[in-house]
């Protein structure tokens, strides 16, 4: 067995010298986990912040957002599967490579074209926690606004860690049934034999939820709702009426599903069946939140 393990998520994937983790964003070089893609860019881009999604920050501001490489999930149903998991290490050498400075002077020279500050998302922005831990240091330091857009699944030391300098965050929180983060994004199943026992991913994002809300993180949840697997309305009120217990006021965005990735085959999700998981959420949270539509 690898002597060398990634602590950065539930997974613990122990790597090899030279390898890289389930994440394919991190690996063993010279006996240390690193991160693979430091300043790798895969998109930059000026988008409005409702697009992230975020609903009650800052409305009508523009945020640059930017993404790399690697996700931590595996999710069947992926929309931007060509940067989380479907792409070559020669793809990724090939990007565009920006330091933190470069980045912070983009940001600022658009401040007047609406940019309030930089928002860490497209991939799974926290398998390169190193980068978004500095980069958002750096962009707080010059008095700008930090955006995390996330799935949360990491060890909560570390997500508490990663979200020091963040201001406001989309945490998506895929299911609430524990099955469906094992079956369609292929977490590990529990094993309670095992002294390595993988913690529930359901449990963990929601203790990271917990923590945003704590760290006084301005939070907005969003829910993919995939036709026949998620789509319950008992699981979103359940989801909704956890939410409440944490703040009344946080958006909940219930989202429609577009077939895509291993997932082609599926049928949008149905417009009346999102209606009737946006009025059950109501019953719970007032800020309910119809996507995609």
């Amino acid at each position: 067995m690898s002597p060398y393990q990634c602590t950065l998520c539930p997974r613990r994937c122990r790597i090899p010298e030279g390898g890289r983790g389930f994440c394919r964003a991190r690996g063993v070089r010279d006996g240390q986990v690193v991160p693979l893609f430091h300043g790798v860019i895969s998109s930059l881009a000026l988008d409005p912040i409702e697009k992230k999604p975020l609903h009650r920050f800052h409305p009508g501001a523009s945020i640059l957002s930017v993404g790399s490489y690697g996700c931590n999930l595996d999710c069947r149903f992926c929309q931007n599967c060509e940067i989380s998991r479907d792409f070559s290490l020669e793809e990724a050498r090939k990007s565009r490579h920006m330091t933190i400075p470069e980045l912070v002077r983009l940001a600022e020279s658009l401040a007047g074209r609406g940019n309030i500050g930089l928002a860490y998302t497209y991939n799974e922005p926290l398998v390169g926690i190193e980068f978004v831990r500095d980069a958002s240091a750096a962009i707080r330091a010059a008095g700008m606004q930090n955006v995390l857009v996330t799935a949360a699944y990491l060890e909560p030391d570390r997500f508490r860690e990663a979200i020091r300098c963040i201001d406001a965050a989309n945490i998506d929180v895929k299911a609430f049934r524990d099955a469906f983060y094992q079956e369609a994004c292929r977490t590990p199943r529990p094993d309670a034999g095992s002294p390595d026992r993988a913690p529930d991913a359901l449990q963990t994002v929601m203790t990271n939820v917990e923590i945003a809300v704590r760290e006084g993180v301005h939070v907005e949840v969003t829910c993919l709702v995939v036709p026949g697997l998620n789509d319950h309305t008992d699981e979103i009120g359940e989801m909704a009426r956890w939410l409440a217990g944490l703040d009344r006021r946080i958006p909940l965005h219930i989202t429609r599903f577009f077939p895509r990735r291993l997932e082609i085959d599926r049928a949008p999700t149905p417009v009346h069946t999102l209606v009737e998981l946006a009025l059950e959420a109501r019953k719970y949270l007032p800020d309910i939140r119809v996507g995609n539509v």
